[in-house]
Order: structure tokens, then C-alpha cells, then sequence
């Protein structure tokens, strides 16, 4: 206890404290006499808080190398339970991701990230493991893939998501950062192709999407063989041929012949494309490859993008990513949740209307208002200075827990610290951002605040396993 860090402890509670707040005021009705009523939500977040500190005071109290024995056999029951409910008979709002027992409902998912983070401390630890080693890191990989893949068969695919915030802690352990960096294109691509798609440039029959997709795609090559290549002179070559060949096409297409300025820009990239292949092959230098290979997998990401959009996703998952991105506005449908979201955040003002005061919220305008968008309570009753006061804290929490990663002397502890971060990192800024319309609604719970046994029995799991790890380091050191 004495190496327990009480700081992450006392942040945990004042979380707690303000989540049941927040539940109370998401889950109060006008005329409710009693707040501690075990038939209220509020009486039963009580509860199911008083069950995750006992939970978390039985895993300090378990040995910390419990965790590095057990991981793997963890891991494995986590699957076993993921797998089984997929054939799961009951169905909560489209999901089998729920477990029915009389009248407790659990969902496996949220116990599956720390049983995955524990099988990646445990994998990565291992001796002779490094990132670099393709081999290891297909192995390392596939460790957070089948779990997502369940959680996605499953049909819910928010939670699934929250899977790809492992490759943070890859990207600490030694993850080249083109792959980091790969993954950020692919998102504006789809953004920046799919909002601009049908918008045309200036008054050429060319799409403004497309346009700057492939511009983008041409900038980034240059700049990744400036990078990795240390080829300076080549990478400005690449820079001022394209742009002065588009350009000469642009003002061609708007003043002389109108034509499709993309299909200009199609044959630039693959002479690009080429251009890498042949240096590749000329200097043996393996990184022309990967150039090679991101340019032709972005342009071929870019085109099917609009094909999975339309033809792969759900109804619902296609509605909400055309809101977000302005195509639709649907606020009776799809927008409606951010809409009142943002109506009831707006209305919260300064310094909010006060506890047990929020109108939007009261009569019930938010749905999933205790859950998902719980974050919508805090603004309204708490205003722009509560909210603030809790971003702060999940901040403070985020940073503490940088800490305590960074200062682990074993390999196993960083990791797991890392896997942490990652997860609590995703979810705080995925769920406050779809709560304010700046990311999509995918239904992931905020931690500590949102109701449920679930999710907060799963996060309690992933911290304390982590403070007692970390509560455990000077014996490591020895």
C-alpha cells in the first residue's frame, strides 16, 4: 500500500464522484423522492460503484505476478466468452454483444480490452521480441485483431473500434511512425473525397475530392522520400513537376477545352508510382518499396472508399457518417442525438443551470442521455466550468498514468501501462467529440461517467491491474 500511487487513486474517486453526479442529473424525473432508490438508475450506479472499489481493492490485494502467469489463460476465456456471444439469442437495440443473466446483463467486450493489453504485455515481454521483426509485430497484431473481429461480428462495432488504440502503444514501443501516419491519411481521404465528391472546381467538370485527394497523395509521396529516402533533390523534383503540370492542366481545363483535370493527376501518380518502383529496384533501398506500396494502397483506398461506404456499411453507420460530414442534415433521424447533444451543452452556458436543473435533459430530449451522451448532462448542469473541470481530470488521470508507464523497469508493466493510456485516451476523445458532433456516433461509454456495470467494472479492471503492477516495481527492480 505504501507504493500504491494514492495520486491516480484520489483521481479514480473524484471520477466516480463526478459520474454518479452526472447519472443522478441524466436519469432524474421531475418528482422522484428518493435519488438512493435501488429502482432508480442513480441508486444503482451507487451500487454498481460500491462493487468496483471492493473489486479494485481484491486486485491490489492479488499478487502482481498473478498477472504476467495468468495472461495468456485471461485472454483465451475472454475469446471463449466473445466467441459464445455471437450466438447469443438476445438482442439489445440491433447487438448480441450482451450476456442476459435474470436480471443481470453483461458485456464481454468491456473485460476483453485489459485481457488483451495483459496478452500484449505478455507477448512483447517476451525475450528477443522486437516491433521491427515483421514477425512479431503480425504476432503481436494478431493478438488485438480476433477479439475485434468477435466484438465486430457481434454487431457492435463502436467498441470494436476502440481496439485500434493499441497502436499507440505500438507507436511507443517502436512502431515506425509512416505507419501511424498512414492511418491518419486514410482518415482525411475519406473525409476530404467523400464531403467533396460532388462539388465541382471552379468550372471545370473536375471533382474538388478527388482534386485534392490526389494532390495530397503526390505531396505525401514527396514528402515521405524526403523523409526516409534522404533523397532532397528528387523529392522537390517530384513537388514542382506535379504542381506545375496540374496547374498547366487546371488553367488549360478553365479556359480552353473543359475536361476532367483527375484523370491528369491519375496518370501523374502512377508515373509516380513507377518512378519509385524503378529507383527501388536501381538503389536496392527497400523504403522506395513502401513509398511504393502506401502510394498505390492510398489511391486504391481513396476509390473504394465511396464503394464501402455505400455498399458495405449499414444504413444507420452510412446516416451518421453523412451527418457528421455535412452531406445530410436528418435532424428528426440520424442527427437528431448530436443536435439535442449540442442543445443541451449550448444551453449549460458558463456556469450551467445546477445540479437536478438541466431542462434538455429532464424532459428527456437526449436519448442515451446516462450512457453514451452523459457528457451532455455535464455541460447543461454544469455549464462550460464543469466540463471543464472534468476534461481536466480525465487530462490529469491521462498524464498520471504517462507516468507511471514511463517509470516501469520491466518491459511487461510499460506495455500494459501504454495499452492503458490508449484506451482511456480513445474513449474520453471519441465519446466528448461525437457528444459535440466533431467525431461520429459510434457508442462507446465514457469512462466512469456513463451507467453500467459493465463498462465500469471494465475499466476499474484495466486501471487497478496497472496500479498494482506498477505498486510492485522496486521488487521488480530487485
Amino acid at each position: 500500500m505504501r507504493s500504491l500511487d494514492w495520486w491516480t487513486v484520489a483521481i479514480y474517486i473524484a471520477l466516480l464522484v463526478c459520474g454518479w453526479v452526472s447519472v443522478c442529473g441524466a436519469s432524474y424525473s421531475y418528482g422522484d423522492t428518493d435519488i438512493f432508490s435501488l429502482e432508480t438508475r442513480s441508486g444503482m450506479q451507487i451500487v454498481w460503484i460500491g462493487t468496483s472499489l471492493c473489486l479494485g481493492f481484491v486486485l491490489l490485494m492479488l499478487d502482481d505476478r498473478f498477472y504476467d502467469m495468468f495472461a495468456y489463460i485471461l485472454y483465451g476465456a475472454l475469446l471463449l466468452l466473445l466467441f459464445a456471444t455471437i450466438f447469443n439469442p438476445h438482442q439489445i437495440k440491433g447487438s448480441r454483444s450482451w450476456l442476459v443473466l435474470g436480471p443481470l446483463r453483461l458485456q464481454p467486450a468491456e473485460f476483453a480490452k485489459f485481457a488483451t493489453a495483459l496478452a500484449l504485455a505478455k507477448v512483447m515481454s517476451v525475450y528477443g521480441f522486437t516491433i521491427h521483426n515483421m514477425k512479431h509485430f503480425a504476432t503481436a497484431l494478431s493478438v488485438v485483431i480476433v477479439p475485434m473481429l468477435f466484438i465486430v461480428l457481434q454487431r457492435e462495432t463502436g467498441s470494436a473500434l476502440v481496439y485500434l488504440s493499441f497502436f499507440l502503444m505500438f507507436y511507443r514501443e517502436g512502431m515506425p511512425g509512416s505507419v501511424l501516419f498512414t492511418g491518419v491519411a486514410m482518415v482525411i481521404y475519406f473525409v476530404v473525397g467523400i464531403r467533396y465528391e460532388e462539388t465541382m472546381l471552379f468550372d471545370t467538370p473536375s471533382s474538388v475530392g478527388k482534386f485534392v485527394v490526389l494532390l495530397l497523395v503526390q505531396i505525401f509521396t514527396a514528402g515521405m522520400v524526403y523523409v526516409y529516402c534522404k533523397a532532397k533533390h528528387e523529392a522537390w523534383s517530384i513537388l514542382i513537376y506535379g504542381l506545375s503540370i496540374t496547374l498547366l492542366a487546371l488553367l488549360f481545363s478553365e479556359y480552353v477545352i473543359p475536361f476532367d483535370v483527375v484523370w491528369v493527376q491519375v496518370i501523374l501518380t502512377a508515373a509516380l508510382a513507377l518512378w519509385l518502383l524503378w529507383n527501388g529496384l536501381g538503389s536496392r533501398l527497400k523504403n522506395y518499396y513502401y513509398i511504393f506500396l502506401f502510394t498505390l494502397g492510398s489511391v486504391a483506398f481513396f476509390y473504394s472508399a465511396d464503394y464501402v461506404l455505400n455498399n458495405v456499411m449499414e444504413p444507420h453507420q452510412r446516416v451518421r457518417i453523412n451527418v457528421l460530414l455535412g452531406l445530410d442534415e436528418d435532424l428528426a433521424g440520424a442527427g437528431y442525438n448530436v443536435h439535442q447533444s449540442e442543445i443541451a451543452i449550448g444551453s449549460g452556458g458558463l456556469e450551467g443551470k445546477g445540479f437536478l436543473n438541466g431542462t434538455q435533459t429532464k424532459l428527456k430530449f437526449v436519448p442515451e442521455q446516462d450512457t453514451d451522451f452523459i457528457f451532455c448532462t455535464v455541460g447543461e448542469e454544469e455549464g462550460f466550468v464543469g466540463s471543464s473541470i472534468v476534461l481536466l481530470l480525465f487530462l490529469a488521470l491521462i498524464l498520471r498514468l504517462i507516468h507511471l508507464a514511463e517509470r516501469q523497469p520491466m518491459r511487461f508493466g510499460r506495455v500494459y501501462g501504454y495499452s492503458v493510456v490508449s484506451i482511456f485516451l480513445f474513449h474520453v476523445f471519441i465519446n466528448v467529440g461525437m457528444v459535440l458532433g466533431l467525431t461520429p456516433v459510434i457508442g462507446i461509454p465514457l469512462p466512469f461517467f456513463s451507467y453500467g456495470g459493465s463498462s465500469l467494472w471494465g475499466f476499474t479492471f484495466l486501471l487497478f491491474i496497472f496500479l498494482r503492477i506498477d505498486a510492485a516495481r522496486e521488487m521488480s527492480r530487485r
